[in-house]
């Protein structure tokens, strides 16, 4: 899919802004950031639509971001993170916040290194997931799924709809069985709502890492939440969580 430099700028600012105030994103808004006018921006976002990446919900005239335009973002971000130098003013202006900080580093670190059974030290980096991101933290521990933060999850605001938490429920009875059988392959894994195999109407996106660990060469530690949410800055914990019980069980 080809998309101009200012095009990929608008669809990332959009998934940004979006997962900061949790409301659709008018033409306003960009118009401002990019410096250019509103019409400008319509006819830009007109573009998105027509190839699937963003959306307008029935009930505003501004735009969200879709499944596709999610997977757009977060393969430009894992394949290339230079690229978010320039494109995106948001990222640009609000570097900051988007890969997780030495701060939230360490907190994972000291966590971990502070248990001194490998099944606590599982659990104390999940909890530390909960706490950072908001999400739903899980972890497989021998042939058990660890999972913490649910009341956490559905404080969300897209959980207000009955039918999407029924669409998560089903997604976490299936969940450990189906990690079990899929056995995701990548270091890190992005499942981004209709590409989780179960749950698909959820509207969720489960993050993971996989790690060796006594208990297994693939287990796996992670965050499942909305797709709504700063990929930049969860993708790095999740990421930085697998690699510090990584490096921390080979030593106990």
């Amino acid at each position: 899919m080809n998309l101009t430099q200012r095009q990929e700028g608008i669809l990332f600012a959009i998934i940004e802004e979006y997962a900061e105030v949790a409301t659709p994103v008018g033409s306003v808004t960009l118009a401002k950031l990019f410096q250019v006018s509103s019409a400008t921006i319509r006819a830009e976002m007109a573009q998105l639509e027509s190839m699937g990446l963003i959306a307008q919900p029935h009930t505003s005239a501004g735009r969200v971001p879709t499944d596709a335009g999610y997977r757009y973002y977060v393969n430009t971000l894992s394949e290339s993170p230079e690229v978010f130098d320039g494109q995106s003013l948001l990222l640009a202006n609000a570097r900051e916040g988007t890969r997780s900080s030495d701060r939230e580093n360490r907190v994972l670190e000291a966590r971990v290194n502070s248990q001194m059974r490998t099944d606590f030290a599982i659990r104390g980096a999940v909890d530390s997931l909960v706490e950072l991101t908001g999400n739903l933290g899980l972890a497989t521990i021998g042939e058990q799924l660890y999972i913490s933060g649910i009341s956490r999850l559905f404080t969300q605001p897209e959980f207000i709809d009955n039918e999407r938490v029924r669409a998560v429920a089903e997604l976490l009875d299936n969940l450990e069985p189906w990690l079990r059988e899929a056995a995701p392959g990548q270091p890190l894994n992005i499942f981004i709502g209709q590409e989780n195999p179960i749950g698909k109407t959820s509207q969720v996106a489960l993050i993971i890492s996989r790690f060796r660990s006594p208990y297994s060469d693939k287990s796996y530690i992670g965050v499942l939440g909305p797709t709504r949410q700063n990929y930049s800055r969860v993708m790095s914990l999740v990421r930085h969580a697998g690699n510090i019980l990584e490096q921390t069980l080979s030593l106990k």
